[in-house]
This record gives C-alpha cells, structure tokens and sequence, in this order.
C-alpha cells in the first residue's frame, strides 16, 4: 500500500477512551521526505494519532502502513527498530549521564549489553564504544552543540534538551521522526536553531518528520502540507498560506488565539 512517495498511510483509524471517541475514522498521509504539520484545537487528537501511529497505543479499529507494510500492531520498540522515532513534549533525557553518554546509548543491541561477551571480547567491544562515540560526537557536532558533550543532560535548558532529542535520533539514523511540541517552553533563540536543525536533517541527511506544534509560525516556516485536525478527524490539509485562508480552519483554530 506504498503509493508514489508515501511513507505512512493511515486509514479509517479510530481510537476510543471509554465513552469518549479521539480519533474518529482519521485518514491521512505522509510523504516520504516531507515535513508534514499537525495543527488542531486542544482535544482534537493530536497526540493520541501520534501514539497511535508510533505503537504506543493500538486503534479500535483502521490500519497503518509504513512504507508499505502494515505495522496497525507493531510495538513502539518495533518501529524503532524500522527507523521511526518520536519525542515527547516532556524531553526524556538522562539527567545525571553527560550528552555525550546519552547518546551513546541509544544504539541498540550492543555487544557490551552482554555480560558474557563484554568479559571475553573487551577489545572488540572497545572498538565498538569508539565507533559510537566517535558518531556521538559527530552529531553534536553536526547540531552546532558539541561544546555541551560533558555537560549532565539534567543541566540542560529546556530547547537544549530538545535539540538532545534531536540528537538522539541521529544515532540511529531514523526515517521518519515525529516531533510532539519541540517548541514548547523553548527561547525564540533556541527555537530558531531547533528549527534549522530540522530542516538541515530534511534536506541534508533526508530525514521525514511529522510535527505536532501550537507556534504556527514555527509551523508555516517548517512545514508542507499542514494538516488540521478536529474532533478525532482531519478537517483539512493545504500549504500554511491555504491553512490561514479556510473558513473552516479559522474559526475552529485559528480563531481561538494561534500564535500567528
């Protein structure tokens, strides 16, 4: 079900919580190579498509495919493993690790996390912890904050942790990753560079990202096409210019105080 340049495919998904319905028959794509927008008024479903998509909740009823398989039941540790990624509004980070640790751990099925290897294979496994680091440092470098590799992640202001986020993902060389908020509580200076990293990660390394975000400045300058969501279901999808212009859109977003 991969049709032209699609990466994911969501159809007829719904998700219910007890009487209350979030996603109601929810239909969308997202191209490969894009970075696609989700806007909607709090309550719309937003996070609940995101988990839904990335394994951490399973739908009632609909499908999903990823470049063209059907993953409607794969784990979030699944997906991972298939190169989708998401972050949280709340960064995840290990506090009392420096950067650098935190990203050296995120690669997974290392041969040190085999106590019996790591006591008979420790040059092999040295070689492979520099391999890592020497990627670590790599991305740091490549999202302009290697100067922070020893600082503890705890430390860290809330848009570094973001782009910590960001960071991680590289170590596993994701698809397509789906950012929940990353400009939340983040200084317009931070953001600005949260944003060129985005954008240097789409064009640069072709990464694919869905995000989800309240800033609709940061949304129109990242993001083609935006998608609006309302009352578990896609209300319309368009370039920013066409999300700014749709009567529909305005007055159940856009008119209820968007940053514009």
């Amino acid at each position: 079900m991969n049709t032209n340049n699609t990466l994911i495919t969501v159809t007829n998904i719904v998700k219910k919580f007890g009487g209350l319905v979030a996603l109601n028959e929810c239909s969308l794509s997202i191209k490969d190579n894009s970075i696609t927008g989700i806007i909607g008024p709090n309550g719309s479903g937003k996070t609940t498509l995101f988990n839904v998509i990335t394994g951490h909740l399973k739908p009632d009823s609909g499908s999903i495919y990823y470049n063209g398989q059907d993953i409607t039941s794969f784990e979030s540790y699944e997906l991972f493993s298939l190169g989708m990624l998401r972050t949280f509004q709340i960064a995840h980070e290990f506090s009392n690790m420096t950067v650098l640790e935190n990203l050296m751990v995120v690669p997974g099925n290392q041969n040190g996390e085999s106590l019996v290897y790591s006591l008979m294979n420790r040059k092999k496994i040295s070689i492979e912890d520099e391999k890592i680091k020497l990627k670590a440092n790599e991305v740091l470098e490549f999202l302009k904050i290697d100067n922070l590799k020893n600082e503890l992640a705890g430390n860290l202001s809330g848009g570094q942790k973001k782009l910590l986020e960001l960071a991680r993902t590289m170590m596993v060389d994701a698809k397509i990753v789906f950012l929940d908020e990353v400009g939340a509580g983040v200084n317009k200076t931070l953001l600005n560079d949260i944003a060129d990293s985005i954008l240097r990660l789409n064009k640069e390394k072709g990464y694919t990202f869905c995000m989800i975000e309240h800033d609709y400045n940061l949304i129109s300058r990242l993001c083609d096409p935006i998608i609006v969501l309302a009352e578990g279901n896609v209300l319309f999808e368009g370039t920013a210019a066409e999300v700014r212009e749709n009567t529909e859109v305005i007055e159940s977003y856009l008119g209820r105080g968007v940053k514009k």
